[in-house]
């Protein structure tokens, strides 16, 4: 009887769990998909030179943590649930039925929604995982080719943690149904609104608003104390002093209020204004920075950022909690407006609401802020890393030392590493280019400068220099006898490189004096162990020059006919660090890069770091628009009432309709633009801090396209709960 009861009510109230299915749906899909690529049966042919353990691993690990937080999801939904049949409960118990006995058919009901969920998810998340197999397939370099492959223990793994879960937040609600009285079950729909307390939230977060702006100000005195120049750029000067007006004002604004006796509205209202004003100072201190050179270092622009963000997040915390009020302010001036049609109706909905919920839709933005950015961050730092592996793994083998450590020329390292060519022999693997070069120091006395950031320019003769270019497919070059070049890192600017070469139209060596050749500078890249510690620049001299100078670095570069194996580059890397330690007793620092091992770890840590972001920020995007879905859902008992009373005042079900588009268009507009707003804000902020790099390995255009895929994704999401609630709105205000 029991189980024809379940099966009865599951029937029945299917529409009902409609936002219970779509998010679990949406939770299973995602979670099947990414962890779809750890299983065990999951065999992508990627090449002999890769390892697809470690990546295996690694998303096994960041997808099962991100998980945890859909145990509060499930718990929320569920709860939701709980609430909205607390008066079929109350029947229930009323018609003799034990407690314990309805929290037992409830949690079978919400099983077999979770059950569907389950396989419905499962079965889309076969779908979705083409898309992280192709993510993975062209982060190998690989082609790629639709596969529809159910994986077992993936699937395994997926039915036992949610049903897991399921289970422990069952035997939860059947607790609370045990607990519950029956006449508070019968009442529970027709409880009013909670009554508006002064909030304590929006209290702290003033105060703790006030003292991180008064540790901005003592900042912007400091900085303008040590950094001003009357021959800086006007902008500058407003920049500096910008942070030092706008901070002081917000410090002063409440004492201003309690000495006239402002009530707190318009106090927060001023301090609103003056996040915002504080915000847009702080930012432009990143693009000034970068604009002007100015000698601001990177701890500074952090400072300034965690400034950002604490301005802006106040912003959220006062929007919402003032909102209620300004909405309620405009009602108050506006009677055309308060009585046109069904206006009057339309303010209370919104204000009813907002007066309880300020602190979860603050929360709720600032959630939305940090999924945005995690999936603008997650492109541009796996792009970045990715970048800078194509400069760093360039050849097959590099053997580098330095002599950051070395303090005696005769221990200068001398050795041309030939333990790596015998081990290449030994393996049978054919060499295409094979060079081994020096790095000199173009005046002796600069060997003792060590001082960090300010290390003296290495030099490298122009026949070594043409070797490696021809390794890597560049034309070759031709110097006078009294000329020099230059050549440069990917990631230098071409205002640095431009403010060098004027600087520096000739230089000093040991051998004479040398002017800067026709062609000053070179940019195409050729690896990052060609370059002294700390310098963006390597100049390029005569061969008869070098000979006089002192040597001291040594560099080994080896490009193969075929990519090394995974198995022969770890042992390669364990012979020659075994030979060449990190740091010996003289102080040489030696190491070796090898393109197998450097590209295998790079592109398995980028797609884990990837993927684990992406999922992070779904989830985070589900809980937020499930929280504000479910939180118009929990008072359809209410509305329900309502609605009928306009029914009978004889509003038009058309006109219904309508405010309840408008209600849900508010309750969702308003967090996700103010989350958006204030993400522009942020992700703005954080690509002038790292415009170089962007420029230099990833390019703007597929930042945009990145960008562009997140307001897609968010579009997508925002529309699947959008229509699930209206339509269980609809249901619940509808007589019928």
């Amino acid at each position: 009887m029991y189980a024809k009861l379940v099966f009865r009510n599951a029937k029945r109230s299917v529409k009902d769990y409609l936002i219970y299915i779509v998010t679990m749906t949406i939770c299973v899909a995602l979670f099947y998909a990414f962890l779809s690529v750890s299983s065990s049966y999951y065999n992508p042919d990627i090449g002999s030179e890769y390892d697809f353990t470690l990546l295996s691993d690694g998303m096994k690990a960041a997808i099962c943590m991100i998980t945890l937080l859909l145990l509060f999801l499930i718990r929320f939904v569920n709860h939701y649930m709980l609430l909205r049949k607390q008066k079929e409960f109350a029947i229930q118990s009323i018609m003799g039925m034990e407690q314990k006995t309805i929290g037992r058919i409830f949690f079978a009901e919400t099983l077999i929604m979770g059950m569907l969920s389950i396989w419905i998810g499962i079965f889309s998340g076969v779908f979705c995982s083409q898309f992280i197999t192709a993510m993975l397939l062209t982060a190998y370099g690989k082609p790629y080719e639709i596969s529809w492959t159910l994986f077992p223990d993936t699937v395994l793994l997926t039915v036992v943690f949610f049903v897991a879960s399921f289970f422990v937040v069952g035997i939860f609600n059947t607790r609370t149904i045990q607990k519950t009285k029956i006449i508070d079950m019968l009442s529970a729909a027709k409880e009013n609104e909670p009554e508006l307390k002064k909030s304590r939230f929006i209290s702290i977060a003033a105060v703790l608003f006030e003292l991180f702006t008064a540790w901005g100000l003592m900042t912007g005195i400091q900085k303008i104390y040590f950094y001003d120049d009357p021959r800086l750029a006007l902008s500058v000067q407003l920049m500096f002093w910008g942070n030092i007006l706008f901070p002081l004002l917000a410090v002063l604004w409440p004492v201003f209020c309690r000495i006239r006796k402002k009530k707190r509205e318009y106090c927060l209202t001023g301090l609103l204004l003056c996040s915002v004003f504080n915000a847009f100072a702080a930012a432009s201190v990143a693009a000034l920075k970068n604009k002007y050179y100015l000698p601001l270092g990177s701890g500074t622009l952090n400072q300034y950022l965690l400034f950002v963000l604490i301005d802006l997040i106040f912003f959220l915390c006062a929007l919402i909690y003032l909102t209620s009020g300004l909405i309620a302010a405009w009602k108050e001036k506006s009677p055309e407006h308060r009585y046109h049609e069904e206006a009057l109706f339309f303010f209370g909905q919104i204000t009813s609401k907002l007066n309880t919920t300020s602190k979860t839709m603050t929360i709720i933005c600032i959630t939305l802020v940090l999924a945005i950015f995690m999936f603008v961050a997650a492109p541009v730092l796996t792009g970045w890393s990715s970048g800078y592996l194509d400069i760093r793994s360039m050849y097959d083998v590099q053997a580098f030392s330095r002599y950051n450590q070395v303090y005696e020329e005769e221990n200068l390292p001398q050795d041309s590493y030939e333990i790596i060519a015998d081990f290449l022999t030994e393996h049978k693997i054919d060499t295409d280019y094979d060079c081994t070069f020096n790095l000199y120091l173009p005046e002796k006395e600069d060997f003792h400068n060590r001082q960090k950031y300010d290390f003296p320019i290495a030099a490298i003769a122009v026949s070594d220099y043409n070797a490696i270019r021809e390794m890597l497919g560049y034309g070759q070059i031709s110097l006078g006898e009294d000329e020099f070049t230059t050549q440069w890192k990917t990631i230098a600017t071409g205002e640095e490189r431009d403010s060098f070469l004027k600087e520096h139209p000739s230089i000093m060596t040991d051998a004479g004096k040398l002017t800067l050749s026709g062609q000053s500078y070179y940019e195409d890249a050729i690896g990052e162990t060609a370059y002294n510690s700390y310098t963006d620049v390597l100049y390029v001299l005569p061969d008869r020059i070098c000979e006089k100078l002192l040597p001291v670095m040594k560099n080994r570069y080896i490009t193969t006919s075929e990519n090394i194996s995974y198995e022969n580059a770890i042992e390669l890397e364990k012979l020659f660090t075994e030979r060449f330690p990190e740091q010996t007793e003289s102080g040489v620092m030696y190491g070796i890069r090898l393109c197998t091992l450097q590209t295998n770890s790079t592109i398995a840590n980028n797609f884990v770091l990837q993927a684990a972001m992406l999922y992070g920020a779904v989830v985070l995007m589900i809980i937020c628009l499930t929280v504000l879905s479910l939180q118009q859902l929990l008072d359809a008992g209410q509305y329900q009432y309502r609605f009928s009373v306009l029914r009978k005042l004889g509003v038009e079900e058309k006109a219904v309709g309508k405010l309840i588009l408008a209600q849900l268009g508010v309750w969702f507009g308003l967090p996700i633009i103010a989350a958006m707003i204030v993400s522009a804000v942020i992700i703005t902020y954080f690509i002038q801090i790292i415009s170089a790099e962007i420029s230099a390995y990833i390019g703007f255009g597929a930042l945009m396209l990145q960008i562009g895929a997140t307001i897609g994704i968010l579009s997508i999401l925002l529309i699947c709960y959008f229509i699930s609630t209206w339509i269980i709105f609809r249901r619940s205000v509808n007589p019928s």
